[in-house]
């Protein structure tokens, strides 16, 4: 089992869903995922064949306190540090923390990464001294075994790469040498692709050579899988981030091209590209020219051409008050977190309480992609 890297999970960063709430420990919200009981009952039935069942259920259990352990070491210094913790899940490969916001220094971040596997060390080490002192039995052979497992999980996550914690490790040393966080992240989430692939190589050439079983095959090359996913996640999302101020809501707002209550659909589309106003967005205005609500794009596309003549823009529109709004000036990050705060298709861009232009998140989502396929 390896305990990943803390999560992230702000509104910037969707996170995982949490699983079952085990309720609170020192404050934090804990979850488990259902595969931990698969892992629990695999464990006890595979090891109780070699060591008793006894023995393969008390080592399992251990194994998850030592996991929740590590990660109270994260959430913990995370608090302490200043930053908020949202939970703890513990899933079939150890265990992940969501924290609010990222480290906002390399310093801060080192020591939140460092602590998990700082505690892994500890339990191993106290771990091998209880069994040095314990006679030979089942608890003895408990204790080794989690001995061994805290010594294995300390060691392994602490290799320099995402997802891994010392992957975090190496991001705030990157990040402290040349002042970029991102291209920290960019660092380390390639070298946590490469232990990933390593670990999946490790795994196959252990099992050839017999020193794992089929079990342990399985177990490594999922943990390899998921180590590669993750910091293929980590280097998308490093090279998004490096996107975000170019999210610019004044300039990526759409015109608003209004015309009276009850035009035709069609004639409202040809008013619309005769004034060279084709990529506007339409709107609808009162007899004094107030706008009051705006032409809904997905309700358009629904009507067939041969059918816009016959269909007013009324019915396809929305009133303005049911379209959710940002302020103009809004950008980088500041409009991401709250473009995702709030999603929706469409949004007015207001300034003084009167509407300036419409951005929609197609075109958000259009400018990113692109940029990231440039890259």
């Amino acid at each position: 089992m390896a305990a990943m890297e803390p999560t992230v999970a702000g509104p910037a960063s969707p996170g995982r869903r949490p699983g079952i709430p085990l309720g609170r420990v020192l404050g934090f919200s804990l979850y488990l995922r259902w595969t931990v009981l698969l892992l629990v009952g695999l464990v006890t039935l595979l090891s109780g064949q070699l060591i008793g069942y006894g023995v393969g259920f008390g080592f399992v259990v251990c194994l998850l306190l030592s996991v929740l352990l590590h990660e109270l070491g994260h959430a913990l210094t995370a608090r302490r540090l200043g930053i908020g913790v949202r939970g703890i899940t513990l899933e079939i490969l150890g265990g992940y923390t969501e924290m609010e916001r990222d480290a906002p220094t390399p310093r801060i971040e080192l020591l939140v990464s460092l602590a998990g596997p700082a505690v892994s060390l500890v339990l191993g080490v106290a771990a091998a001294a209880v069994a040095a002192v314990l006679p030979d039995g089942a608890v003895r052979q408990v204790a080794i075994l989690v001995a061994l497992a805290n010594l294995i999980v300390a060691v392994f996550n602490s290799l320099p790469g995402l997802p891994l914690d010392g992957g975090r490790a190496l991001r705030a040393a990157v990040w402290a040498s040349t002042g970029s966080q991102q291209r920290g992240t960019v660092v380390s989430a390639r070298c946590g692709q490469v232990v990933g692939a390593a670990t999946g190589v490790a795994a196959v050439w252990l099992y050839v050579s017999g020193w794992v079983s089929e079990f342990g095959l399985v177990l490594m090359i999922l943990v390899a899988f998921s180590l590669w996913q993750g910091a293929t996640v980590s280097a998308r999302a490093a090279r998004l981030s490096g996107l975000v101020p170019l999210i610019d809501v004044d300039r990526l707002a759409r015109p608003i091209f209004a015309v009276p209550t009850g035009t035709p659909l069609a004639e409202a589309q040809r008013q619309a590209a005769s004034a060279g106003a084709g990529e506007a967005a339409l709107a609808v205005a009162d007899s004094t020219g107030r706008l009051v609500a705006l032409v809904h794009t997905d309700a358009v596309a629904a009507v067939p051409p041969d059918r816009r003549p016959w269909v007013t823009v009324d019915s396809v529109a929305r009133e303005l008050a049911a379209v959710r709004s940002v302020p103009a000036g809004l950008r980088g990050a500041d409009a991401l977190r709250m473009l995702q705060s709030d999603p929706a298709g469409e949004y007015l861009v207001t300034t003084d309480d009167r509407v300036v232009g419409v951005l929609r998140s197609a075109d958000v989502t259009r400018l990113l992609r692109s940029r990231s396929a440039g890259q």
